[in-house]
């Protein structure tokens, strides 16, 4: 009975709306904290391309003789020449501004295209392999370092405490971004292997493999979500971050776990109304401004609710340690 009447008294977890609220309110009154991806979105949609033409456009030239090699692989060479041009012509090495875990977020970073308002973008190469490894290099850290700030920015808007060590916390959110890499090295690339393997004996099979492994990826991503912000919020190392998310994960799943279906299901479902207009339109603005609000708004209220949840937490682990303690006496 003592112990019903103890777990009665405990305090409620903090809420999904009282979250969600704060950080959109957060953001609304402090509304420059969505110029980082305003203007990373229409460096990409306005900005010069960094094009991987000069490095393709040998092995495109190839194909021809490829097909008469392996002529099983290549059932249809129009097709295959037509998709790695599109690929030349398109694909942007700027992207990659965008980074994980620590960076801005974007709405275009995932959705290349030839022409916007003005035209056709300006074009740069990238060059020859080596070339490609360096700006690769130079553009990951230079998105970490955005991102970091990106992240400062949020955790004092929305938790509004005494200014954390800027360069501290940089410092750490790159060794986060590190250890992510790695993980993603180790594991990533095997996956990715397997599955290309299989959608080259079955593509249904190999569809129904890659989407088990994004649920896959989705549950072993989420106990470690909140491991930024343990960096910004309560100026933890990385690996003190990572183990402080795991713990919160552990003992407020259904929470938690319902914060960060939410989180997910307003982020990408407004996605799709964001990248409704065409590329060459100027209503993209549109999106690229309201995908700029919602996103930073939802990273805010993250920030609300990683401070609340580890409050929360301290509470109850207080509550709990007398009953511990008398029970062992």
């Amino acid at each position: 009975m003592p112990m019903e009447t103890s777990h009665s008294k405990l305090p409620p977890p903090p809420g999904l709306v009282a979250s969600l609220m704060a950080g959109f309110d957060s953001v609304a009154s402090h509304i420059a904290v969505i110029l980082p991806p305003v203007l990373l979105d229409l460096f990409l949609w306005l900005g010069p391309h960094l094009r991987l033409k000069e490095f393709l456009q040998p092995f495109i030239n190839r194909l021809p003789s490829l097909v008469s090699v392996f002529p099983s692989n290549f059932p249809d060479l129009a097709t295959v020449q037509t998709a790695w041009t599109i690929i030349a012509d398109k694909f942007n090495l700027f992207i990659i501004l965008r980074t994980f875990p620590v960076g801005t977020t974007s709405l275009l970073s995932f959705k290349t295209s030839a022409q916007n308002p003005l035209g056709v973008p300006a074009s740069l190469d990238a060059g020859p392999l080596i070339s490609i490894l360096g700006w690769a290099l130079f553009l990951v850290f230079l998105g970490w370092i955005i991102g970091a700030l990106y992240y400062y920015w949020i955790s004092i808007v929305a938790l509004k405490p005494e200014a954390p060590l800027l360069w501290k916390s940089m410092q750490q959110a790159v060794y986060l971004s590190l250890i992510w890499m790695g993980l993603m090295f180790f594991f990533g690339l095997p996956a990715l292997l397997v599955v290309s393997i299989l959608s080259a004996i079955s593509p249904v099979l190999g569809q129904v493999v890659l989407f088990a492994g994004a649920m896959i990826l989705i549950w072993l991503v989420m106990p470690i979500f909140f491991s930024t912000h343990g960096i910004f919020a309560l100026q933890l190392n990385a690996f003190r971050a990572i183990l402080n998310s795991l713990r919160i994960v552990r003992f407020t799943l259904p929470n938690t776990g319902l914060f960060l279906m939410t989180f997910l299901v307003l982020n990408q479902g407004l996605n799709f109304l964001w990248n409704t207009p065409p590329h060459d339109s100027w209503w993209t603005l549109v999106g690229i401004a309201g995908h700029a609000f919602v996103s930073t708004a939802l990273l805010a209220a993250s920030f609300v609710y990683y401070r609340d949840i580890n409050a929360w937490l301290k509470a109850v682990f207080e509550q709990l340690q007398p009953q511990t303690t008398s029970a062992k006496a």
